[in-house]
């Protein structure tokens, strides 16, 4: 009990002596150890990594959950250590709806069977999603939270100490000058500055020694550096896959939907189709018409024989394949992404088609797989 006493009066008796001197400090009534410009440096550099690590951590973490309450209950399940429960994504959730509207206004309906198109592909989607959020988690979240709740940790309890015998070493320094200055005008206070010259010593061995810890400490963000590279080059791929797996489902979902132009022609009302957009209607309509040749019948009465078909007299407009295409059957042309090709428009056509030539090929191209060039 009382070796319990002596150490809470010594622990306070330490405290006050830091705190004495931290106010002084302050109020310019005392001198400060100063550390090293690079030592600064280290700690400036300590500081700005973890600043940064926080907000990175924090934005990635709203673009991989943009909905703060799921990110509340994910955070809460991880510091209760339980796993965090299965999350339906955006996009499966929507391929649900889809599916279940297909069912309920006609599965084998135009419209029915596009939702049941669509609803797949925005299935895949999600699923990609969640590749993509679990991958990003555990390459990129999980070794930016290692670090600040463990190296970073680390560091600051090293510098708090740190900072405490910096304190006992500046309050040494105060004691021998005071020591010193009352030496001068009696010699009885010799004692007391052989003792004061003991405890600067002892507290300047552990001042550079806690300071060469600290030291090291910090020139370890360079490391910490180097593996976040590597954190975020992974996060990247992951990115650039979940991209990619994206632009593949939809090119295959709009060569799915284009490969039947008339599928959303339901009622003999005029409707825009849902593939159609205001500037490829406009761009459509300045394309080139061939008249109606006698004989030839329309593409709203029977199948087109574009063998028959000949380029209009007004001239015709060129192309820019965006991307590949597989030709669905012989009346369409087949595309290889960045090539040019001739294009016009036949009277009743769909606005979503137009009559491609490349050499002495011609067929239908979807007008969303060109660039219409002046």
């Amino acid at each position: 009990m009382d070796f319990n006493m002596k150490k809470l009066a010594s622990d306070a008796g330490i405290f006050f002596t830091r705190a004495v001197q931290f106010t002084e400090e302050k109020f310019g009534q005392a001198e400060k150890t100063e550390l090293d410009a690079h030592f600064e440096n280290l700690l400036a550099r300590a500081d700005s990594t973890k600043n940064w690590t926080e907000k990175i951590l924090r934005q990635t973490e709203v673009l991989l959950q943009p909905n703060p309450s799921a990110r509340v209950e994910e955070f809460l399940y991880e510091k209760l250590d339980r796993k965090v429960p299965s999350r339906v994504t955006n996009g499966e959730l929507l391929a649900q709806y889809m599916s279940e509207a297909a069912n309920e206004l006609g599965p084998e309906t135009p419209y029915g069977k596009t939702l049941i198109k669509v609803g797949e592909t925005e299935k895949r989607l999600g699923t990609a999603e969640r590749d993509f959020i679990h991958s990003a988690s555990i390459n990129f979240l999980t070794p930016l939270r290692n670090f600040l709740e463990g190296d970073w940790r680390t560091i600051s309890k090293e510098r708090r100490i740190l900072q405490n015998r910096r304190l006992d070493l500046d309050a040494c320094k105060a004691r021998l000058k005071k020591a010193k200055a009352a030496e001068a005008k009696a010699a009885l206070w010799s004692d007391e500055v052989d003792k004061a010259e003991q405890e600067l010593r002892v507290a300047q061995t552990e001042f550079d020694r806690q300071a060469e810890v600290t030291r090291l400490l910090l020139e370890g963000i360079s490391s910490t550096h180097v593996n976040h590279l590597r954190c975020l080059q992974e996060f990247v791929e992951s990115q650039a896959t979940y991209y990619a797996q994206c632009y593949r489902h939809m090119l295959d979902l709009q060569k799915q939907l284009g490969r039947f132009p008339g599928t959303f022609v339901g009622n003999t009302e005029p409707s825009a189709s849902p593939l159609s957009s205001a500037s490829l209607a406009t761009a459509a309509a300045t394309i080139p018409v061939v008249p109606t040749v006698a004989g030839i019948p329309s593409t709203g009465e029977a199948a087109l024989s574009l063998d028959d078909v000949a380029p209009p007299a007004s001239g015709t407009r060129k192309a820019r394949v965006l991307y590949d295409y597989e030709a669905a059957d012989s009346s369409e042309l087949a595309l290889l992404a960045d090539e040019l090709i001739t294009v016009y428009s036949l009277p009743g056509m769909d606005p979503d088609w137009l009559i491609g030539e490349r050499g002495n090929r011609k067929g239908k191209v979807p007008v969303t797989y060109l660039e219409l060039l002046s």
